[in-house]
């Protein structure tokens, strides 16, 4: 179709190549809403996709579990508040989960829980504002959480072993959120 509208802009013919454009690759606008989730929604997505990467179907690991092994390990496990890719350990990318909406904001998708999923921040990065049939990915189903948590209940077990331990800002956070979302489930 771009061949076709070069062919016509070749013969001096705008109003014809301007047609071809607009009947067979038009601009669609898509209106941009903003997006916004917790870190409590976030767990609520990790654990309902039990801790597998949508995308991949590979597993995920609880962000407090990553960090502790970091504030042990800072010099053999790095962490950098954001993620400088020199200075913070690969795993941060490969196994810390984020939310994703299946259909990107950008090509209209919504900013619910129906539209996100857990991937992998390094999946995440590559996928961007890409829809999957653009990328040629499938989405995969989700996990059970008791069958895979994350290490969840080992970095909670962690935490309640050091104290010490949420003495860590980050930590502590998921922490708290981990075992909320945990205790809900029972309830």
């Amino acid at each position: 179709m771009l061949k076709s509208a070069l062919d016509a802009l070749k013969t001096g013919d705008i109003k014809v190549a301007e047609s071809i454009i607009c009947l067979e690759y038009p601009f669609v606008y898509k209106e941009v809403r903003g997006r916004k989730y917790t870190d409590t929604q976030k767990i609520q997505v990790f654990i309902k996709d039990g801790f597998l990467d949508r995308y991949t179907g590979e597993k995920l690991i609880n962000p407090g579990f990553l960090k502790v092994l970091s504030f042990y390990f800072p010099n053999i496990f790095p962490y950098q508040a954001h993620w400088k890719m020199t200075e913070c350990h690969n795993a941060y990318w490969e196994f810390c989960p984020t939310v994703d909406h299946v259909v990107p904001i950008a090509w209209g998708g919504t900013d619910d829980i129906s539209n996100w999923v857990s991937t992998s921040m390094i999946k995440n990065a590559v996928k961007s504002n890409w829809t999957l049939e653009q990328l040629g990915w499938r989405l995969y189903d989700g996990g059970n959480i008791e069958q895979w948590d994350g290490l969840t209940r080992d970095f909670i077990d962690l935490v309640e072993k050091n104290k010490e331990l949420l003495s860590d800002a980050y930590i502590k956070k998921w922490y708290k959120i981990s075992l909320k979302a945990l205790m809900d489930r029972r309830n």
